[in-house]
């Protein structure tokens, strides 16, 4: 499963974002786009991340899904749900402490929600350095392990 893709649903305020495939930061407009609409939402009520059927994760993705829990712990008092079956995933959340942000969960997400795709959309250099630059920021926040292995990319990024 090498494409990637996100699919996304929202019912009466409980969102659920579905990850597939090797997800890059190809996607990062789309999921930034999206975070922004749920937590904008009035009615927004919790969000679940669902990446059973995910067989990658970039670190930028990763970092995406660092702040969506951080904005739902800050706003809402919650951590947000994350479903996943996949070992490697398992290890690489766990690595890079992605247990303070959300309550993960082993096993398949169980939903009555009709996800759709969201698109990748279109983005600009600038932007695709912005997210990239923001994900590792907050990844780097996480931990002093995480600090450690982005800091270089982020001062390269930065000064570029």
């Amino acid at each position: 499963m090498s494409e990637c893709r996100i699919r996304a649903a929202s019912d009466e305020g409980i969102h659920l974002l579905q990850l597939e495939g090797d997800v890059r930061l190809t996607m990062c407009t789309a999921l930034d786009e999206y975070c922004d609409r749920i937590f904008n939402d009035p009615a927004f009520v919790s969000v679940t991340i669902d990446v059973t059927k995910a067989s990658g994760l970039d670190s930028t993705v990763l970092g995406m899904l660092a702040k969506l829990a951080i904005r739902a712990v800050e706003r809402f008092g919650f951590k947000p749900a994350l479903y996943s079956v996949n070992a490697g995933i398992d290890r690489l959340l766990a690595t890079m402490g992605f247990a303070q942000l959300f309550d993960l969960r082993s096993g398949s997400c169980e939903s009555a929600i009709e996800t759709a795709e969201l698109p990748a959309g279109a983005a600009t250099e600038h932007g695709i350095r912005k997210n990239v630059i923001e994900a590792h920021r907050t990844l780097m926040a996480m931990s002093q392990d995480n600090k450690a292995a982005f800091e270089a990319l982020v001062k390269t990024l930065e000064s570029s």
